[in-house]
């Protein structure tokens, strides 16, 4: 991995701002949702669409390749991955091909959330390692925002339901995208990518999070009686109780494939939250694994800076580290992601190989916010 780049919309909206529109949350469970801040797409006040996802997304993946210094032309490959396109066809990944100025390349798009990102790391990972492509960008982009505001604009904060406010106060937008180039290389058997696993946990089991609206599921003139053509729909019960589960599998699951110890691993990152509250989650199922017990320490997140971003958790927050010096030029990364749509997760451990940001960019390149 030669860079990281990051696009977050806006200023970012506090909860005291969301309290004023939407009504506010209890302590303990803002304590729960652990979000300050987030980025919107939509503003919060008019409902205004600043950009869309694919803007955030040819953004961010601008600023990878400048602060790896690579010229555009060279990617031969992109693949994104989103829960909210710009539209069902053409796919998303196109625009950003145009947004990077590329006549003709490689353009793969994921339909998936928190572990999409993973996902798309190693399809691109697979299709460098055969050597069909050289250079590829891997992005992670949502704009989640369109389907909340309309839940409390121009409504008294006083009506909105409380499960409605545990959406509005958990999700953010943004973009993150990585670069990735097939080397040669004479050095040691780690240095790139050491293992994967990615698996959909869920058969049999009903989705603990829906986009519901626009597809086919039923005919659209029943669509359209809806009160909402377009619905975010979270299970916020059977997300507490089967993500640990999902969350213990893929950590299992991610440590084999690599054929490490998790106690040789340097940095893990799992975007779903701190620490301490996903052990308190893990005793009280009685998963608390010896793989958790030597990674907890080891965690790196940045969701109260960003919330809840799908796709674009896993690349935000690694940006975030590499770009704050959480990540160090040759240590052990391991990435889990876990997606509660369909129970989802993804894996990779890697060496990392970036070298210091701040030899590479100016501040205002480092920033990424807008």
């Amino acid at each position: 991995m030669l860079a990281t780049g990051a696009y977050l919309p806006g200023d970012p909206i506090t909860n005291e701002h969301l309290e004023r529109l939407a009504g506010g949350l209890p302590d303990d469970i803002l304590a729960g949702l652990q979000v300050l801040t987030r980025h919107w797409i939509a503003d919060p006040t008019t409902g205004e669409q600043l950009e869309t996802n694919s803007e955030m997304a040819g953004k961010a993946a601008r600023q990878a390749l400048e602060l790896a210094d690579v010229d555009p032309a060279e990617v031969d490959l992109l693949v994104l991955s989103t829960a909210s396109p710009d539209y069902h066809l053409p796919p998303t990944v196109t625009f950003v091909q145009d947004a990077l100025g590329l006549r003709s390349c490689a353009a793969v798009e994921l339909r998936s959330g928190c572990a999409g990102a993973v996902e798309g790391l190693d399809i691109a990972r697979l299709y460098l390692e055969r050597g069909q492509y050289r250079t590829a960008v891997v992005i992670g982009s949502e704009a989640i925002s369109p389907l909340i505001v309309p839940i409390f604009r121009g409504q008294d904060p006083k009506r909105v339901r409380m499960r409605e406010k545990l959406g509005i106060y958990s999700f953010g937008d943004g973009a993150g995208a990585m670069v990735l180039r097939a080397e040669d290389t004479d050095g040691p058997g780690d240095a790139g990518v050491l293992g994967s696993a990615i698996a959909c946990v869920g058969g049999g089991r009903p989705p603990g999070m829906q986009v519901i609206g626009g597809g086919t599921f039923k005919p659209i003139h029943e669509q359209l009686a809806a009160k909402r053509l377009v619905d975010l729909r979270v299970d916020v019960v059977e997300s507490g109780r089967f993500t640990p589960f999902v969350l213990t599998e893929g950590m299992r699951e991610t440590v084999a494939a690599a054929g490490v110890a998790a106690d040789a691993i340097d940095v893990c990152l799992i975007p779903e939250g701190n620490a301490e509250y996903m052990t308190d989650e893990l005793r009280e199922a009685g998963l608390l694994t010896s793989e958790w017990i030597a990674l907890e320490p080891r965690i790196f997140e940045n969701l109260s800076l960003v919330g809840a971003t799908g796709s674009a958790a896993v690349p935000l927050a690694l940006d975030h580290g590499w770009k704050t010096g959480r990540l160090k030029a040759g240590e052990l990364v391991m990435l889990l992601a876990i997606e509660t749509s369909k129970w989802k997760y993804g894996g990779w451990v890697f060496r990392w190989t970036a070298a210091p940001v701040a030899a590479q960019a100016s501040p205002s390149a480092v920033a990424g916010v807008r």
